[in-house]
């Protein structure tokens, strides 16, 4: 593997330029295809914030069936949709040509499930609400398959477009600034949309409006024609080539992992990281059941969770530039095992005070993000050449996935010994992955073969 930093053209430039077809300096066009991509994620936040996983949309499934157990299916249906399509989409995608085109289409869908949402949450609210339970996880699953593709085909776009030291750039711009108009957007609208008894249509329907808007920005990439994948024939074996299919899909992915251990220990610290997603859809039930907290809390816990968001970013950016995305990756996971421990603290408080201090749960939440946003980086970092980026991002993403099988036993755990206990497991859980996280090497100065031993 190679270590040295790519930090300029990457080999698609390279082979563009062989061919005659680049236009402009790889800097100019690297300017511009930051401030592109900053844009497009910058709307993107803003439509998130009214689907705050870690608030609303348990929120929202307790509107009209407050359970443990179909609680716990959200961290399935949400990582599951992110993690499992991809791993399938990984080698068609590295061999488009432009990629910019599925990223458009991918943002698309994520708009059309919640404009769906939206169209048939009143009627089925009143007559029917466990079959709009049912028609909220399906389109939930749905959206978290169509979010998958589309972060793989960001990940896969940045590592084509961005160099590794200008990534933490592009990381602080869009959320920092995202999570400003976020905020602002949460304050005008989410927040008087929650008081209203009939408000959920049109928070959907407004996530829907901005991530539609988010679909129409791609088409300013600059993005040049991968003319050495548009070259290869579908049956050839070169680098980065994968045939799809489940059978020969899992080979590649098993023969990357054995070549690879660095990347085998980058995907025991993301399973130990999915303790922090697994448990994200039970603070708001413990605060409701146990400390009486009203809906109108949520917009502070919005707030709070999006401010920490952005004020983490513009540490978290910076460093990873400068030092690399090793000793980012390490903090943010040791950082992520408070928000458990914050919850236990808070539960030995009146409850009166405790609720109104349950805002602080929230901060340590804002990592996530941001923790999500390194791992990728990291996995772009840790890939041999830019060919096999979608691979090794889509690898990490399934070891995010593959512990949720657990996360409906956790929702029963709720119910049946309570939530301290299970809060205290995960924190133990996200501490061991801090742990682990620090035997990981830095790509930017190891070389590749003591990234295998």
């Amino acid at each position: 593997m190679n270590a040295e930093p790519r930090q300029h053209p990457t080999a698609t430039d390279t082979a563009c330029n062989a061919a005659g077809k680049t236009e402009g300096d790889p800097l100019r066009r690297e300017t511009r295809n930051t401030l592109v991509m900053e844009a497009y994620q910058v709307i993107l936040r803003v439509g998130w914030i009214f689907k705050t996983e870690t608030i609303i949309m348990p929120a929202v499934l307790d509107a009209v069936a407050d359970s443990g157990l179909l609680r716990g299916l959200l961290p399935v249906l949400n990582r599951g949709g992110q993690s499992l399509p991809p791993l399938f989409a990984a080698g068609p995608l590295a061999r488009l040509p432009v990629m910019k085109w599925t990223l458009i289409r991918t943002t698309l869908l994520m708009a059309v499930w919640f404009a769906l949402l939206a169209v048939a949450w009143t009627p089925l609210q009143s007559w029917r609400p466990h079959l709009l339970a049912g028609l909220f996880l399906v389109l939930y699953a749905l959206f978290s398959a169509s979010n998958g593709l589309n972060q793989l085909t960001v990940a896969a776009l940045q590592g084509k477009l961005i160099s590794p030291g200008h990534r933490g750039r592009a990381m602080l711009v869009s959320v920092v600034v995202g999570s400003a108009l976020a905020i602002l957007a949460a304050i005008l609208f989410l927040g008087p949309w929650l008081a209203e008894p009939n408000g959920f249509p049109k928070i959907f329907g407004m996530t829907a409006a901005f991530f539609g808007a988010a679909a129409a920005i791609p088409i300013l990439f600059d993005e040049p024609v991968d003319l050495v994948h548009q070259a290869r024939k579908p049956g050839s074996t070169g680098d980065g080539d994968l045939q799809p299919g489940p059978v020969v899909g899992h080979m590649t992915w098993q023969a990357t992992l054995l070549a690879d251990r660095s990347l085998v220990r980058l995907c025991l610290v993301a399973s130990c990281f999915s303790a922090v997603l697994m448990l994200f859809p039970h603070y708001q039930a413990f605060a409701r059941d146990h400390l009486g907290s009203q809906i109108g809390s949520l917009l502070t816990w919005v707030i709070a969770q999006n401010g920490a968001t952005g004020v983490a970013s513009l540490v978290a950016g910076p460093v990873a530039d400068r030092s690399g995305t090793r000793i980012v990756l390490i903090w943010l996971v040791a950082l992520s095992s408070l928000t458990p421990a914050i919850v236990i603290l808070l539960s030995m408080l009146p409850a009166g005070t405790a609720v109104d201090l349950f805002w602080l749960v929230y901060l340590p939440l804002g990592l996530n993000p941001i923790s999500l946003k390194i791992f990728t980086n990291y996995a772009l970092e840790l890939a041999p050449r830019p060919a096999e980026h979608p691979r090794y991002v889509s690898i990490v993403g399934a070891a995010l996935a593959a512990p949720f099988i657990l996360s409906p036993l956790i929702g029963m755990a709720v119910d049946g010994v309570g939530f301290a206990a299970v809060f205290v497991a995960g924190a133990a859980v996200i501490v061991i992955g801090a742990v682990v996280a620090t035997s990981l090497p830095e790509p930017r100065s190891n070389p590749a073969g003591s990234r295998k031993r």
